[in-house]
C-alpha cells in the first residue's frame, strides 16, 4: 500500500511544525522518521493516523486522499510509546477493542472477533497471556499487546510511535528485531518515528531525517552514512566529530586538530568539518611528547575507542595499535584518514587523505 503526502503544512501559532513535507512510501516499505525533539515527526505521525489535520497539503493512502477521513475508518493501526492498553481490560480484551468498537454494519460476529484474537496472540507470540492484565505481564509483553490490538482491524498502514522507549536495552533490542521479521512476515507498510537512530538504522528500509518541520533527507541507512547532503545530516547519523575550520586561499585549517593544512576546493570562508571516529587514529608518539592528550580509553575486541583532549575540545578516536601504552593522560600523535566538509553554501567536499604516522597527521591526496 502506497503512502504520499505533498507539500504538508501544520502550524501551531507562528511555529510551524511542518513545513512544505513531501514523502512517498513504497507498498510494504518499513520507513522511520528520524529527529530531534521538535522537528515534527510526530506531528506527522499523527497525520498520517488521523489524529491531526493538516493546514495545507495533501496526505493519499492507497491512492484515496484521506483528509476527511476520520481515524476509525481509515485502516491504519498505532501503536504508541506507553502502549495506551486499557487496565481494566485482559490482554485479549485489549486486542478486540477496536474490532468492537465498529459500527454495528462493519463490525465482526463474536466467535470471528474470538478466533482473530487467538490468531494474534499466536502471532505476537503471547498465546498464554489472554485472561492476564496489563499489569501483570512484562513490559515487553505490553508492547507486543499493543502491536496486536493495532494489527487486529488488518490495517493496510502500522503507525510506531517512539514504541521501544519504556523498555530497558536488553528487551528494547529483542522487541525491535521481533517487529522487524513480523513486518517481514506481513508485509504492511510501517511508519516508525524515533530520535534513537540506532534504532532507525537498524529496523528501516528507508530514513527520512527531519529537522525543523522539513525532511533534509530521505534515503537508506548506508546512503545517509555514505552520503549525507546537509552537515545537519553528517552530524546526526553515525557518530562524528564536528569542527570548526577556515577556508583561507584554497586552505583548510582546523584550530582545534593539531594537524597540517589541507587543500580544498570550496570557497574561501567558514566551514563545518566531520570526522568519523574510525578515520581519527590516535597512536602512541615515538617522540614521546604527543600533541593531543588521551581523556579516555574504552578496549574492544581488537582495538580501543578513545576521547582525547585537543585545545577545547574533546574528540572520539580509535587505537588500532599499541593499545596497552594508550592510558588516560598520556600525549600521543593523531592521524586524520578522510574528513567531509561543508561550506557556508552547503557545498559538500570529502577528502581521503593519506595516512601518515606522528604530530603532523596525514598528507591530503585529493
Amino acid at each position: 500500500m502506497t503512502v504520499e503526502i505533498e507539500k504538508l503544512v501544520r502550524r501551531f501559532g507562528h511555529n510551524a511544525a511542518l513545513d512544505g513535507v513531501s514523502l512517498a512510501l513504497h507498498p510494504g516499505e518499513f520507513a522511520a522518521l528520524l529527529g530531534p525533539s521538535g522537528s515534527g515527526k510526530t506531528t506527522l505521525l499523527r497525520i498520517l493516523a488521523g489524529l491531526d489535520f493538516p493546514d495545507a497539503g495533501s496526505v493519499r493512502i492507497a491512492g484515496t486522499d484521506v483528509a476527511g477521513v476520520p481515524a476509525r475508518l481509515r485502516g491504519v493501526g498505532v501503536v504508541f510509546q506507553h502502549y495506551a492498553l486499557f487496565r481494566h481490560m485482559t490482554i485479549a480484551e485489549n486486542i478486540a477493542f477496536g474490532l468492537r468498537v465498529r459500527p454495528r454494519r462493519l463490525r465482526p460476529a463474536a466467535a470471528d472477533i474470538a478466533r482473530r484474537v487467538a490468531t494474534l496472540l499466536e502471532l505476537v507470540q503471547i498465546p498464554d497471556l489472554a485472561g492476564r492484565y496489563p499489569d501483570q505481564v512484562s513490559g515487553g509483553q505490553r508492547q507486543r499487546v499493543a502491536l496486536a490490538r493495532a494489527l487486529a482491524i488488518e490495517p493496510s498502514l502500522l503507525l510506531l510511535d517512539e514504541p521501544f522507549g519504556a523498555l530497558d536495552a536488553l528487551v528494547r533490542k529483542e522487541v525491535r528485531r521481533w517487529v522487524r521479521g513480523l513486518h517481514d512476515r506481513l508485509g504492511i507498510t510501517s511508519v516508525l518515528v524515533t530520535h534513537d537512530q540506532d534504532e532507525a538504522m537498524e529496523l528501516a528500509d528507508r530514513i527520512a531525517v527531519m529537522d525543523r518541520g522539513r525532511i533534509v533527507q530521505f534515503g537508506t541507512p548506508r546512503a545517509l552514512l555514505d552520503d549525507p547532503q546537509t552537515a545537519f545530516v553528517a552530524g546526526f547519523i553515525g557518530e562524528a566529530n564536528r569542527l570548526r575550520g577556515e577556508v583561507r586561499d584554497g586552505w583548510l585549517e582546523m584550530r582545534d586538530l593539531p594537524v597540517p593544512m589541507v587543500r580544498v576546493k570550496g570557497r574561501d570562508g567558514p566551514v563545518e568539518v566531520f570526522i568519523r571516529p574510525a578515520d581519527l587514529l590516535v597512536a602512541p608518539s615515538p617522540r614521546r611528547h604527543g600533541c593531543v592528550e588521551v581523556a579516555l580509553v574504552r578496549p574492544e575486541t581488537e582495538s580501543a575507542r578513545v576521547v582525547v583532549r585537543c585545545g577545547a575540545s574533546l574528540l572520539d578516536g580509535v587505537a588500532p595499535t599499541q593499545v596497552g601504552r594508550i592510558l588516560p593522560g598520556v600525549l600521543c600523535d593523531v592521524t586524520v584518514r578522510r574528513l567531509t566538509v561543508f561550506g557556508e553554501d552547503g557545498a559538500r567536499e570529502d577528502l581521503h587523505l593519506v595516512d601518515a604516522p606522528g604530530c603532523v597527521g596525514a598528507g591530503a591526496s585529493i
